[in-house]
């Protein structure tokens, strides 16, 4: 089992893509890449480098140590920023 962080960069993007429903041409929009750049970073034809993880993070709006960290730590943290989100809401 590949457990490199390449393979868990790959495994974070398609969590965060799959629980925030979020299609690759979209996350490509947003980070100005093109839908075809996502799929073959995705399916680890080309790496994701390291300006790219600070444009993920930013765009999931979490901490890059988070998304680099994995799945799970990845998930968290976009929970917590959901929970935070609508507690702002209610509070307006």
């Amino acid at each position: 089992m590949d457990t490199s962080l390449a393979h868990r960069l790959r495994a974070t993007v398609a969590t965060l893509l799959h629980e925030t429903g979020e299609s690759q041409a979209g996350l490509a929009e947003a980070i100005r890449v093109s839908q075809a750049q996502v799929s073959r970073r995705q399916n680890g034809a080309a790496p994701w480098g390291l300006d790219d993880c600070d444009l993920l993070a930013a765009h999931f709006g979490i901490d890059v140590m988070d998304l680099l960290a994995g799945p799970s730590p990845a998930f968290q943290a976009l929970q917590r920023k959901r929970v935070q989100q609508a507690q702002e809401i209610a509070d307006c």
